[in-house]
């Protein structure tokens, strides 16, 4: 049951209201043209060159950035898992007191993040705050490893943990930030939009011979490919808005509970 549902909402996903608002305008204009015997043979490969290769470059790109969040994503849990793990096995003087600090710090960072990444950019500045606002306590806590009998090249070693985490923090935020090329979504947005109407002609001229509603099949199908693949693209290009099916949670709250099950 679960996986039925989850297979709808995909569909849901990627034919919304615009696929089916192109579908009705290219079936609109393959009927008018049928009426006024409007018809024209158009070559199919201006629909590759203008459409096609645009979106399945701009999928591309998106799926790669997915992936390399993806990578960032899980340097930044390891490294941070490093560091409580440091807290536990290596300060001479460890308590639950200070475990749960470490804890506690690492689950507010993720959630920082999260909640960066999933804000509106031109809102971003201050979640961000937040974000280096737990890093600085970081510092400041691995720093008190030195009062608790931690050597100096373990703290730095720590210190080093938090460095990858930050790196991996500041290449997550630029994913986020920079997306693939918007003229180059505009423009495949545009001829998505245009050419079902404007190939109502070449429609017409395929259906001479076919009988009943099939017509209209052609012109609906073609749509409906076009406006998925925008929307697969669209979907894709932000990873951690929770939209769409593949896009990645960061889940704070499973972080915190596997740290006490180590």
């Amino acid at each position: 049951m679960r996986k039925a549902s989850w297979i709808i909402a995909g569909f849901k996903t990627i034919l919304d209201w615009k696929a089916i608002v192109i579908a009705i305008l290219a079936v609109v204009a393959t009927y008018l043209c049928r009426r006024y015997d409007i018809i024209a043979d158009f070559p199919l490969t201006i629909i590759a060159t203008a459409v096609i290769f645009p979106i399945v470059f701009s999928i591309s790109g998106a799926y790669k950035r997915r992936e390399a969040a993806l990578r960032e994503y899980g340097n930044l849990k390891a490294h941070g898992r490093a560091v409580f793990f440091a807290t536990r096995d290596w300060v001479p003087e460890t308590d639950a007191a200070i475990q749960d600090r470490a804890k506690k710090l690492l689950g507010e960072m993720l959630v920082a993040c999260r909640d960066l990444l999933q804000s509106p950019i031109y809102e971003m500045d201050g979640p961000e705050e937040k974000v280096y606002a737990v890093f600085s306590q970081l510092s400041e806590f691995i720093k008190s490893f030195r009062e608790k009998g931690l050597s100096a090249g373990e703290v730095s070693r720590c210190n080093q943990f938090l460095s990858k985490m930050i790196v991996s923090f500041e290449n997550i935020k630029h994913i986020y930030q920079y997306r693939t090329p918007r003229t180059l979504r505009a423009y495949s947005r545009f001829f998505i939009c245009v050419l079902p109407i404007v190939y109502g002609p070449y429609f017409a001229d395929i259906s001479e011979n076919v009988i009943l509603g099939l017509p209209y099949v052609m012109p609906v199908l073609f749509s409906i490919v076009l406006v998925s693949l925008e929307n697969i693209q669209q979907h894709l290009e932000n990873p951690f808005d929770q939209i769409g099916a593949d896009d990645v949670a960061i889940n704070a709250e499973k972080f915190m509970q596997r740290l006490d099950l180590q």
